[in-house]
């Protein structure tokens, strides 16, 4: 007879990754054990290993609920039927947006990537590009006489560069909104693509 899944089967995985992310966010992967990780939850080991198998698993799933959040921002503006500098505004700011509540799981996906294993780092991978290409598409139909790719995706990863590390730095009781510098980060590429944002 197949296994019935506790009710809070899905609570409990997340309650694990979240408290792991935090932890891996903290102390980096290599710095963090099961025991530790059991201690700063307020798990048994046993709990744990319940659930995952190993700590590249609990690693991977912390990854990969944060990029599925990221693919679901995409998605709903690739959905969009606005034109391709609102849809690119509106992908900087609802990603910004998702960053703010989720800046342990911002850190572990930058710095902790190579700690999965192949097949598990190449799904990751696989969705951060799907990201990173959809806006490579809007910055291509922006700017239609671009003809160097390389260069337009250097762009694209600039972009990024602006975009990503504002878990390093920005607070959220500042003086400058996160639309504002979801709007700067844009005003900068369109700029650089000769078209200046408004």
């Amino acid at each position: 007879m197949a296994r019935i899944q506790a009710a809070d089967y899905d609570a409990k995985r997340a309650a694990i990754t979240a408290h792991a992310a935090h932890l891996f966010a903290a102390r980096g992967f290599g710095g963090a054990s099961i025991a530790d990780l059991a201690a700063a939850g307020g798990f048994s080991k046993s709990l744990i290993y319940h659930y995952y198998a190993a700590k590249e698993d609990i690693l991977y799933d912390a990854m990969r609920s944060h990029i599925d959040a990221l693919l679901a921002v995409k998605d709903a503006v690739a959905a969009s039927a606005d034109p391709p500098e609102t849809r690119l505004r509106k992908l900087a700011r609802a990603l910004l947006d998702h960053y703010v509540g989720a800046s342990d799981s911002q850190k572990v996906l930058l710095y902790e990537l190579n700690h999965l294993t192949a097949a598990q780092r190449d799904d990751i991978v696989t969705k951060q590009r799907a990201i990173v290409d959809f806006t490579q598409s809007l910055f291509t139909v922006i700017d239609r006489h671009a003809s160097d790719r390389d260069a337009l995706r250097v762009k694209v990863m600039l972009f990024y560069g602006m975009l990503n590390w504002t878990h390093n730095w920005f607070r959220p009781d500042g003086p400058i909104g996160r639309d504002r510098i979801a709007d700067q980060a844009v005003d900068a590429i369109l700029g650089d693509l000769g078209h200046p944002g408004t």
